[in-house]
């Protein structure tokens, strides 16, 4: 589907993708765009469409929401492409502005966001790290026992919207996203020491959660 139609911005059929354009990287195909070669952008756009919009599902948990969001973000990037700093890599760059455009518009109907937790990554480039779901269930023992199928994500999703918005961002982008430390540190403008502090009390606040509503005996 073309999330960009009636955008003003141009669409995947305004361009004419070539073999060696697809091979660009991000920052060859930004800057040729800024540069007046039109047909890098919709190779930019497709590049990232279902990551970013994925992205913006889970943080909004709202599927129109997420489309008008994911819509915004690229008139964005398409009018403000000469704030671009070449020295700067795409993929964050393009999050800091999903993100602030996600805020924006839940911030415009005095919400918070609602994050959906039921598709899990793989490997995160700084190591092999598991899914938050996964190092939840290995706290306490064994609460696939005690918690089964849609009850246990529907407790993860309940623990995780419970978190403060300063927290959620980072668990979405590092987990979910898959996003390096230093590109959570880069979309959200803060040190990555602070990126880690926040993952670290993020999960310590997630288990103590899923070992009072999940693992504690009944009484």
């Amino acid at each position: 589907m073309n999330r960009l139609a009636d955008t003003g911005v141009p669409t995947f059929s305004d361009h004419v993708p070539t073999d060696d354009l697809s091979r660009w990287s991000d920052e060859e195909l930004l800057i040729a765009f800024r540069g007046g070669r039109r047909e890098t952008f919709g190779i930019l756009v497709r590049r990232y469409e279902r990551e970013l919009y994925g992205y913006l599902r889970r943080y909004l948990g709202d599927d129109h929401l997420a489309d008008d969001v994911f819509q915004n973000t690229f008139l964005q990037v398409y009018q403000k492409a000469d704030q671009y700093d070449a020295g700067r890599r795409v993929r964050p760059w393009l999050y800091t502005i999903a993100t602030n455009q996600a805020v924006d518009a839940l911030r415009r109907q005095n919400r918070h966001a609602a994050v959906s937790l039921d598709q899990t990554c793989g490997e995160s480039p700084e190591g092999d790290w598991r899914s938050l779901l996964e190092l939840l269930e290995v706290v306490g023992g064994d609460p696939l026992e005690q918690v089964q199928g849609e009850e246990r994500r529907t407790l993860v999703r309940a623990a995780v919207d419970q978190l403060p918005d300063f927290l959620r961002q980072v668990v979405i982008l590092a987990y979910y996203q898959g996003l390096k430390y230093r590109d959570v540190a880069d979309v959200l403008g803060i040190p990555v020491g602070t990126v880690k502090s926040r993952l670290h009390s993020a999960l310590l606040r997630l288990h103590e959660s899923w070992s009072t509503t999940v693992l504690a005996p009944e009484r």
